[in-house]
């Protein structure tokens, strides 16, 4: 949040605002302390029942989403990186996000980095039922486990990860609730490291310019 908060006040006077969303079962109870540490001045809201990333499966953080002044998505979920802190680990460069969104503030649906209404169908599309099972999964677990009955809802949050692996949010709450060693047999680095390390944890959005616009443009 940091980053963010170095981003909005250098673009806040160009139309910039910024919305974080902490996806968190224990909502306040944990994600509060970080918000407060942090001091933002953009909005910062608390998303106990993980809803947005369930309607936009993201699945993992930091993601950004750009949505322009009429409430439309012109760039759907993708890593989001505005500095460097993690960068020996992610292996990205913010610098090729950061520039791609500044053209995007100057530019507005002129940008090259804009998505197409074709790409945002592929992109947002979620047609694998898996995915969809994995979802209400993950909800029933959280809804056991706020009923106070932790054990009973492991099998539904490992089930969610099963139907969903590519799901990182997924295996970082359901680990954060619980002894993760004890009841899953692993650990979140643990299972970074079995799939591949950080490539496959943070693939990197497509930001060749001009590659995210392959229907029609806005007429001049």
């Amino acid at each position: 949040m940091p980053g963010w908060q170095a981003i909005y006040q250098q673009l806040k006077d160009k139309n910039l605002e910024i919305v974080a969303v902490a996806q968190d079962t224990n909502g306040i109870k944990d994600a509060g302390p970080w918000i407060t540490a942090a001091n933002p001045t953009f909005t910062a809201l608390i998303d106990e029942r993980h809803l947005v990333s369930k309607l936009y499966n993201m699945v993992n953080v930091p993601t950004g989403v750009w949505i322009d002044e009429q409430g439309k998505i012109v760039r759907p979920n993708e890593v989001a990186f505005v500095d460097d802190r993690f960068k020996n680990f992610s292996g990205l460069d913010s610098a090729p996000y950061l520039n791609a969104l500044r053209d995007w503030i100057e530019k507005g649906d002129k940008s090259v980095y804009r998505m197409s209404e074709e790409r945002l169908r592929e992109k947002l599309a979620v047609n694998d039922p898996d995915v969809i099972l994995a979802a209400a999964e993950f909800a029933l677990g959280e809804h056991v486990y706020k009923s106070g009955h932790l054990r009973e809802a492991i099998p539904h949050f490992k089930e969610a990860q099963r139907l969903n692996p590519k799901s990182w949010n997924y295996k970082r709450q359901a680990y954060a609730l619980s002894d993760a060693k004890r009841d899953y047999g692993t650990t979140f680095v643990d299972e970074v490291e079995k799939a591949g390390g950080s490539k496959v944890y943070y693939p990197p959005p497509d930001l060749t310019p001009g590659a995210a616009t392959k229907d029609k443009q806005p007429q001049e």
